[in-house]
């Protein structure tokens, strides 16, 4: 009945505190004792002459949240005091102990990383994981300089924290990442905006406001709708207002707390998509960059993200070099992401640029080979930086917002939970605040898979509650396709190939002069479906293969069949005589078993399991051959043909 009883705190004196230390280190957890550790909220911070041990309904190991003050810096473990034997000596402190330092956490667990933070509320996200917390404000200069003694190296998962002692510090050699210039610059949105105007990364027009009637020159200047923005403390569409017309200039500016504020205006960027980059720089200035995504936002806070996005390579990678050049204007090293607009017209405007790791980077735990938050943790304490190339072809992150106040909106969330349990590649990620409120944080689900189509499939049936895929459902990895029925009898051998090798497929009838449009369609929207190789059939001027070859950047296998006339050579013909830029692989007329097994040796490539059914099949027909041979030899031709 222990965990129904109301939690004890236990009190333990300054000096007592050295012999408790002695015993029940949080480093040397006793092995016949544990302490359980309240996760209930509690507002206070504790006294510096005393510590708070709470009990827990789930974990047993002691967790210290001591008071920041002069007198009390005894209470956290010091870096000399004992050896870290994890991948890094240093104790990295974070400053905000919110979802994002949870999940740094996590990533340095699998490191042995120790990571400490700082925030105000006693169970923030990541007191449960941290190796330490300190209870107090990030934002307080003598709270930040008292938990960087504990520190090798310091950073920030948000970036609202006191700049001005960040600095201070690093005059005294306390290493900061990034650097508080680096801070300092992105505090203010509108000094973010001076400083890449001058190092020529491409931006929306700008100016600063500070009273009606400049407001209202920039209205005439930069026209209607016009984007007000606050220079400071501004987040997830906080601190943002439109003004549709001079008459809403008043009523924006009040919305956001008037001038003395701090304002400043943008010229309404007409863009089509919201693309963002997470960039990683290392203590050696080495810089990688993630793959460009897609974020989708719902009243202003990311809602969707898509990965890859879905826009051209010469969009990709002119997001990646804006985003490269930006953060090389910036100095220290840890992750940044880079939030940009595409507009119409094909021109990448830089946003603004977040510091830490960021909520388009959180699909990168279960889709890219290093997450971001790993990526940090590797970039801040100097280890080489991963790589951030994605290892599933789509992914989709999904926030959790806050549906509604209180436990009416946990049960929703819960329910959305639930059902994403049963979708195929889906991870939860739960963040564990207590309190409820609309529009909040509160979780977020990534969905992984073969294709984006299929991925967003996924997501729409999690949403709309349609059930879990049904395991019978397979989505094809080749699509078979053929100009007529009378192509059926040679590209069914093609089908039974795939299924010895257990690769699910489609069949269809696409005609390139019948039906072009239903060809058109189907080349075009193959990848997304899932499809991976198509293998197309044709006779006569066979024409199909090449079309389709032509229309979709997957590779096409093409099989002449043998028609009425010329006896197959005019479609053999016809396929390998593609122009130059529309390659098709060719096999010989009606040997619909070679293009099958080229498929299945093509996804080989990326499936061990296939390439070793291959080399299984391999050995298999070789024995076969051994087999015939002996028994040739064994009984002559004459009884080989007359069994």
């Amino acid at each position: 009945m222990l965990l129904q009883q109301a939690s004890p705190i236990i009190k333990i004196t300054s000096s007592d505190y050295s012999f408790f230390r002695t015993c029940f280190s949080p480093r040397t957890p006793p092995k016949s004792l544990s302490f359980p550790m309240d996760k209930e909220r509690s507002q206070s911070p504790l006294s510096s002459s005393s510590l708070q041990l709470k009990q827990s309904q789930q974990r047993f190991n002691p967790v210290f949240h001591c008071q920041a003050s002069l007198e009390s810096h005894e209470t956290s473990p010091r870096n000399d005091e004992m050896p870290v034997h994890g991948l890094s000596t240093m104790i990295v402190g974070v400053l905000g102990g919110g979802q994002l330092g949870r999940m740094l956490c996590q990533a340095a667990s699998q490191m042995a990383i120790k990571v400490m933070v700082l925030d105000p509320l006693v169970n923030c996200p990541a007191s449960s994981l941290a190796y330490h917390h300190m209870v107090g404000s990030f934002d307080d200069s003598a709270t930040v300089q008292e938990f960087a003694k504990r520190c090798g190296v310091l950073t920030v998962e948000i970036e609202h924290v006191d700049v001005a002692t960040l600095e201070k510090l690093e005059q005294q050699g306390v290493d900061c990442q990034p650097k508080a210039s680096t801070i300092r610059i992105i505090q203010d949105k509108y000094l973010q905006k001076v400083h890449f105007s001058r190092h020529g990364i491409p931006l929306p027009e700008f100016m600063q406001i500070d009273d009606l009637d400049g407001a209202k020159r920039a209205g005439d200047l930069f026209g209607y709708p016009l984007m007000i923005k606050s220079k400071r403390l501004a987040y997830d569409g906080r601190g943002n207002a439109v003004a549709k017309s001079e008459e809403d200039l008043s009523s924006a500016v009040t919305a956001l707390g008037g001038f003395d504020r701090g304002l400043y205006v943008e010229k309404w960027a007409p863009f089509v998509k919201e693309l963002a980059v997470i960039v990683a720089r290392g203590r050696d200035n080495s810089i990688l960059c993630y793959p460009v995504v897609e974020t989708i936002h719902k009243e202003n806070i990311c809602h969707i993200v898509k990965a890859p996005a879905d826009v051209p390579w010469k969009i990709r990678k002119l997001a990646t070099d804006v985003s490269y050049k930006a953060v090389s204007s910036l100095e220290g090293a840890g992750v940044f992401a880079v939030e940009l607009f595409l507009t119409s017209d094909g021109q990448i405007l830089l946003n603004e640029v977040a510091p830490r790791p960021h909520n388009s980077g959180h699909h990168t735990i279960e889709s890219c080979y290093t997450s971001q938050f790993e990526q940090h943790l590797r970039a801040v304490v100097g280890l080489p930086l991963g790589d951030p190339s994605m290892k599933t072809p789509a992914a989709i992150m999904y926030n959790l917002l806050g549906e509604d106040e209180g436990e009416p909106g946990f049960h929703l969330a819960h329910q959305l939970i639930g059902r994403a349990l049963n979708v195929q590649g889906a991870t939860v990620h739960w963040y564990d605040k207590p309190e409820m409120r609309r529009q909040r944080k509160m979780g977020h689900i990534t969905i992984i898979g073969p294709s984006m189509g299929i991925v967003e499939a996924r997501l729409n049936s999690m949403l709309k509650d349609e059930g879990s895929d049904s395991p019978s459902v397979v989505t094809p990895r080749v699509g078979i396709i053929m100009g007529s029925d009378s192509d059926l009898p040679v590209m069914k051998d093609a089908a039974r190939i795939l299924n010895m090798f257990g690769v699910p497929y489609e069949v269809r009838i696409v005609s390139a002069h019948r039906t072009p449009e239903m060809m058109f369609s189907y080349a075009l929207a193959a990848r997304d479906q899932g499809i991976q190789i198509i293998i197309a059939g044709a006779g006569g001027a066979a024409h199909l293969p090449g079309m389709v070859a032509s229309l979709t950047p997957l590779p096409v296998i093409g099989v002449p069949v043998r028609a009425s006339s010329l006896d197959g050579m005019d479609s053999l013909l016809s396929i390998v005589q593609m122009p130059r830029g529309v390659p098709v692989a060719t096999v010989a007329i009606n040997n619909a078993t070679n293009a099958g097994l080229l498929a299945v040796r093509m996804l080989g490539v990326g499936d061990s399991d296939l390439l070793a059914r291959m080399s299984q099949y391999q050995e298999d027909t070789r024995d076969e051959v051994l087999k015939k041979a002996e028994k040739l030899q064994r009984d002559g031709w004459e009884s080989y043909l007359n069994p």
